[in-house]
């Protein structure tokens, strides 16, 4: 009786192997929208769209999502690739091989956020972009997001994923510096 046991998990597992990849496959259907819709969208690898859009992306590619729309505030979303359930239900079932294949095609990730649906700040409005979920409610400023996956994205992306949150550009200090003198300049007039 051992031994059939022995026998079953050993098929079992290997027929588990690359269990991600039978069940998900290493691309994924990304869906992107704004609010308004018609906003230009750009991929990091040059895919392009205008929202509402479906593309069909690989799981295992962090990436930048640039999003403009006349009128509203430019931005971009980082797009984090993040391991799935699956990668520790093939290390639970001993399917180290199965761990292995899914890793390697990136069948065992997802993207986040996703889908991605950002509400877009009018120009000038002071207001900040945001990420909305299906129902349309608030879950995070893009901002906040950005600084939430931009160690992990950057790390894949590089320089692509943008100035580190809370980083000052040399733009924005000199913009800052002549804010400072022309209220120096006013005050002593």
């Amino acid at each position: 009786m051992n031994k059939f046991i022995a026998a079953f998990a050993a098929v079992s597992a290997i027929g588990l192997s690359g269990c991600a990849t039978v069940v998900n496959g290493p691309n994924l259907d990304y869906v992107v929208d704004t609010t308004p819709d018609g906003a230009a969208v750009t991929f990091l690898d040059g895919r392009t769209c205008v929202t509402p859009c479906e593309l069909v992306m690989p799981r295992k590619d962090s990436s930048r999502v640039d999003i403009v729309r006349e009128g509203y505030e430019p931005t971009y979303v980082l797009l984090w690739s993040k391991s799935g359930a699956s990668t520790f239900g093939n290390i639970l079932l001993g399917g180290g091989i199965g761990a292995a294949v899914d890793a390697g095609n990136g069948s065992n990730r997802f993207l986040s956020p996703r889908p991605l649906i950002v509400r877009l700040a009018p120009l000038g409005s002071g207001e900040e972009a945001v990420l909305l979920d299906k129902k349309g409610e608030v879950i995070m400023t893009v901002a906040e997001h950005n600084a939430e996956a931009y160690e992990k994205v950057a790390k894949q992306i590089g320089d692509a994923a943008g100035e580190a949150p809370g980083t000052v550009t040399a733009e924005a200090e000199a913009e800052e510096v002549a804010v400072e003198e022309a209220a120096e300049e006013a005050a002593t007039n």
